[in-house]
């Protein structure tokens, strides 16, 4: 059943990459990053406060937000700090790069999982999962070639190293997840509440600082539908996935390589909607890249 909702969260991530990418355009990226996790809170604030007067009724349903001690908190808020790290990079990337190359960067991701996996959880690959997870590494290495003939130099573009570093740490908050799901035994919408709610008050203060002290950002915000629809689609990803972790025979390597596929509708929606270039020969590592996956899952 696990494996099940890792495909409904890649479904949704991959809808949530295609209005992120609309979302910043021509726009500030620390304010789109604001306005969506603005709307993840308000998403889970009446099951918040629904959870104290319906308790009950939401716990049938899986929404309920239950109590946390102080030192919860304070794991809550350490993934948040990485997350938030994570998306800053990730953002500001997606604003100056292609889809179609930042997306399969991003599909690195399970790689850096899969060796905390092994490291940190004793997760044990098999034959397969090996192959499969280094077809996946160089198939990214193929959309770095592709990327060059965009007038992208993968050495000297300084937003490369950002999404590279948004990956390590967006893999490094998905080993996390883990424990917070598993060890702490937190529930989906308990942790999304929480997230969303630290999340944005880092990110708010990110956006304060920058708007004083850069004036030439200021007014270049501008109100997109796509902006709370990131939130939505982001929160009901996450909502999925982190079911898929409260299942105790869930492998964190295996469910973050499941994630991958959402790159099928990045690189072939995206490719023909925002008109990116070389979409045919990018179609060539992203089968690559769904064929590692395959193989991760057939194993």
């Amino acid at each position: 059943m696990w494996m099940y909702l890792g495909l409904l969260a890649a479904l949704f991530l991959g809808l949530h990459n295609l209005c992120k990418k609309h979302a910043v355009q021509g726009n500030d990226a620390f304010s789109v990053l604001f306005g969506t996790l603005i709307t993840g809170f308000f998403l889970f604030l009446p099951l918040f406060l629904g959870s104290k007067y319906y308790p009950e009724e939401l716990q049938t349903i899986d929404l309920f937000v239950s109590d946390i001690s102080i030192k919860t908190h304070g794991f809550i808020i350490i993934k948040s700090m990485i997350m938030a790290s994570s998306w800053v990079l990730a953002y500001q990337a997606l604003k100056h790069l292609p889809i179609t190359i930042v997306t399969p960067i991003r599909s690195a991701g399970p790689f850096f999982t899969f060796i905390g996996a092994i490291l940190i959880y004793q997760e044990r690959p098999n034959f397969l999962q090996w192959i499969g997870f280094f077809l996946i590494i160089f198939s990214v290495f193929l959309y770095s070639k592709i990327g060059k003939k965009e007038g992208i130099n993968f050495k000297n573009n300084k937003w490369i190293y950002a999404i590279i570093g948004a990956t390590f740490l967006g893999a490094s908050s998905g080993l996390y997840d883990k424990y917070l799901i598993q060890s702490l035994e937190l529930n989906p919408p308990t942790l999304q509440f929480w997230f969303c709610t630290y999340t944005m008050l880092i990110i708010g203060l990110v956006v304060l600082i920058m708007r004083t002290t850069n004036p030439n950002i200021k007014g270049t915000f501008k109100w997109r539908w796509t902006i709370p629809m990131v939130g939505i689609l982001l929160q009901t990803a996450d909502y999925f996935y982190f079911k898929a972790l409260q299942d105790p025979d869930a492998l964190i390597m295996l469910l973050s390589a499941i994630k991958r596929s959402q790159i099928l509708i990045a690189v072939v929606m995206g490719g023909f909607i925002f008109k990116e270039q070389n979409k045919r020969k990018k179609m060539v590592p992203l089968v690559g890249i769904m064929l590692g996956v395959f193989l991760i899952l057939y194993s």
